[in-house]
């Protein structure tokens, strides 16, 4: 599978994760412009990049990909809730993994920040590990050369493309839908 940049890769993870979450409701068609939440990706991924990075190359390669996707619906959250105070914290990913631990990260945004009640945070554990397996299954099958720029450029866009479907998803599940303008 030959790619020709970056862009190409990154379109590619967006349009399966797209297509899956579409096939199981949990966003719309048209995919959310959230500026605010898509500025902070650059920040959000500097100070992940280190956890991630050590998951990835670890044990647990999907939870790399599943983190940063409950680190966008978290962010989602606090944008529709109160993003006045959320907005001036300076590292957002470091206040949410510090708030327990990076291990625990995914219940607690669950339980702490989406307020999810036990069938509800099953639903979400499952389709993000669902969208975790399908972006890692994706990347190995793009045989990239292990500690390459190029394997590290698609990690991120990656990582980014799960970032923006935890924001899509919650804001969905907050109600904002997406629909084009007649």
């Amino acid at each position: 599978m030959s790619m020709t940049n970056n862009e190409d890769k990154e379109q590619l993870f967006c349009d399966d994760l797209h297509q899956f979450l579409l096939s199981v409701d949990m966003i719309d068609e048209r995919l959310p412009e959230a500026p605010d939440l898509e500025e902070l990706w650059q920040p959000i991924a500097q100070s992940y990049m280190p956890d991630a990075i050590r998951e990835f190359n670890g044990e647990y390669p999907r939870v790399a990909f599943g983190w940063i996707m409950y680190v966008g619906m978290a962010l989602a959250k606090y944008w529709d809730v109160e993003w006045s105070t959320y907005s001036k914290v300076t590292d957002l990913y470091a206040y949410l993994r510090d708030r327990i631990d990076f291990d625990h990260m995914d219940d607690y945004i669950c339980e702490k920040v989406l307020c999810l009640d036990a069938k509800e945070h099953e639903v979400v554990n499952n389709v993000v590990g669902e969208c975790a397996a399908r972006t890692y299954n994706k990347l190995c099958r793009m045989r990239l050369e292990a500690g390459s720029k190029e394997a590290f450029r698609t990690f991120v866009a990656a990582l980014h493309q799960m970032y923006l479907m935890g924001i899509a998803v919650e804001l969905r599940s907050l109600g904002y839908h997406m629909t084009k303008v007649q």
